[in-house]
């Protein structure tokens, strides 16, 4: 009788083994059709696969992926913000996160969390202020650029530090140009604060004055702060930089002129006007 008994419990155990064979070649095949279908951008029909691994097979192996790819198209489809942030956040949840995707599924959650803020959700920023302290540098910079376009300035306000520390470490000139204009659209004062603790001086001024040929007084006196002027100028498009050179004008020369030292000082003359320019 224990033969017996030996014998069917081995029989059971190999039938469960071909059953979990089964399904997991079932979620497998599922998946692998959902990959094509988001490949061919037919996120309607990819999700219904997703949808069925999710609800068939909740043990599987691929369920954290299959959640990140439910959001992605959800949110390629349009229209479903909310399922689509709920779905990212399903798959940031889980252990089996792959780096590049957890990247990619915390960038659309603030991409989706600023949609949604600007329909009128206002709750929905804090999850862009969670992202600010991520680990990933991609993450918290971009959570930071988006959060000081965000009209509650209470909340951009939270992305100074971060905006910040990127103005005064980051290498990239591009991302330091990009931090100065985020801080400008927050406040003014948030960019002017910044570089005047970096210039403990109390930050350089570009000064310009026109006066007319005769008279004392100058028709046009500015003061800018060069942190201001220095992102300006260099902002002006390639060709229009070319067209300033052909007239005399080299902007590469100008800056660097400008900036050699606090007495630089460049003088342009007509018949009928001087114009000085400097930094002090």
């Amino acid at each position: 009788m224990r033969k017996y008994a030996a014998f069917i419990s081995l029989a059971l155990m190999l039938l469960a083994g071909m059953g979990a064979a089964a399904q997991t070649g079932a979620d497998e095949k599922l998946f692998q059709d959902a990959k094509i279908l988001l490949f061919d951008e037919k996120w309607d029909a990819a999700r219904q696969k997703l949808d069925e691994i999710l609800r068939e097979y909740p043990s599987s192996a691929l369920i954290h992926q299959a959640h990140f790819y439910k959001a992605k198209c959800l949110a390629k489809q349009g229209g479903h913000p909310s399922e689509a942030l709920d779905a990212y956040e399903a798959y940031l949840a889980g252990r089996d996160r792959d780096p590049s995707l957890a990247e990619e599924a915390d960038t659309s959650v603030i991409d989706l969390a600023s949609e949604l803020y600007a329909r009128g959700d206002k709750s929905s920023v804090a999850k862009i202020v969670d992202r600010l302290g991520s680990a990933n540098r991609v993450v918290r910079y971009y959570a930071a650029f988006k959060l000081s376009s965000v009209a509650d300035k209470s909340a951009s306000e939270k992305a100074v530090p971060v905006l910040r520390r990127i103005v005064e470490e980051e290498r990239d000139a591009d991302l330091r140009d990009r931090a100065r204009v985020a801080l400008l659209r927050i406040s003014p004062d948030a960019l002017k604060q910044v570089e005047e603790d970096r210039d403990p001086s109390g930050g350089r001024m570009l000064k310009i004055r026109v006066t007319v040929r005769g008279s004392r007084e100058p028709e046009i006196s500015l003061n800018l702060p060069w942190a201001l002027a220095d992102l300006a100028l260099r902002a002006i498009p390639e060709e229009d930089r070319t067209s300033l050179k052909s007239q005399g004008y080299d902007l590469d020369k100008i800056i660097d002129q400008l900036t050699k030292s606090k007495e630089s000082l460049i003088e342009i003359r007509s018949q009928d006007r001087t114009i000085k320019i400097w930094i002090e």
